[in-house]
């Protein structure tokens, strides 16, 4: 089963645990890791120090998230992509795999106990919306 898994990522030590899984399942299957992270807002953060100014965009952030996870993940020969999608996760997960035709998708367990689940999660939201099957990784 070549083709692209999609992880979301998001910076937390949960997220990353999800995020190892998914590169185990990928170098098994031969296929492509894309480490996916959302950022909800598109603002821009200006930094002043001394006479230099900085702006740092919220999405700019995000992708770093996503490219350090990718590069680390990558690092033993894993193909590996990454990318930033302005959105609620659920959302940025379930469209960034119908854009690139992804296999499956791997999300953490994390809010799918207790009040979480009523609420509703990550990880629920995403079984329901995607297309393509769902991983769901023990990760609390």
């Amino acid at each position: 089963m070549a083709g692209i898994i999609i992880v979301g990522v998001d910076g937390s030590e949960t997220a990353m645990k999800a995020a190892r899984t998914a590169a185990k399942l990928a170098a098994s299957m031969g296929a492509e890791l894309r480490v996916v992270t959302a950022h909800e807002s598109d603002t821009t953060e200006v930094v002043e120090i001394g006479n230099d100014k900085w702006f740092i965009h919220e999405s700019e952030k995000a992708e770093k998230v996503a490219r350090d996870v990718a590069t680390e993940l990558g690092a033993e020969g894993l193909r590996t992509s990454f990318t930033a999608v302005l959105g609620k996760p659920q959302d940025a997960l379930v469209a960034e795999a119908e854009r690139v035709h992804a296999r499956l998708i791997v999300v953490g367990n994390v809010g799918m106990q207790g009040l979480g689940r009523v609420l509703g999660s990550v990880a629920s939201s995403v079984t329901h919306k995607a297309a393509c099957d769902v991983y769901i990784a023990k990760t609390a």
